[in-house]
């Protein structure tokens, strides 16, 4: 309010008003903090692990097809939920034991 008193383009900002108000969010005292935050090491770090997660996930639902579960129950989702993890992790080892390991050049014969 004491900002708009002082400012000189007062009439053409709050023509039918004296003072412009401007919603805050309840929220807007965490989202400072997550703002300060962002682009710190340890934030960009956090950011990299949830990242390589998330990935897993969206491969599950999207790859393995465990975008909707089949078995009823919690002991059927988590029955269903941990096969699609062990088949995901199959792959994934499958992938670093059939990878070629880099040699080192070799010298050409003189």
């Amino acid at each position: 309010m004491r900002d708009c008193a002082s400012c000189p383009l007062n009439a053409r900002c709050c023509p039918n008003t004296p003072v412009r108000k401007v919603p805050r969010s309840i929220y807007e005292r965490a989202r400072d903090a997550a703002r300060s935050l962002a682009g710190t090491e340890a934030f960009e770090r956090s950011r990299h692990e949830r990242k390589r997660i998330e990935m897993r996930f969206a491969h599950l639902k999207r790859i393995l097809r465990l975008g909707r579960l089949r078995l009823r129950g919690p002991r059927g989702a988590q029955d269903e939920f941990v096969l699609a993890a062990i088949a995901q992790n199959l792959r994934r080892l499958a992938k670093l034991v059939t990878a070629p390991t880099q040699l080192a050049p070799q010298p050409a014969p003189a």
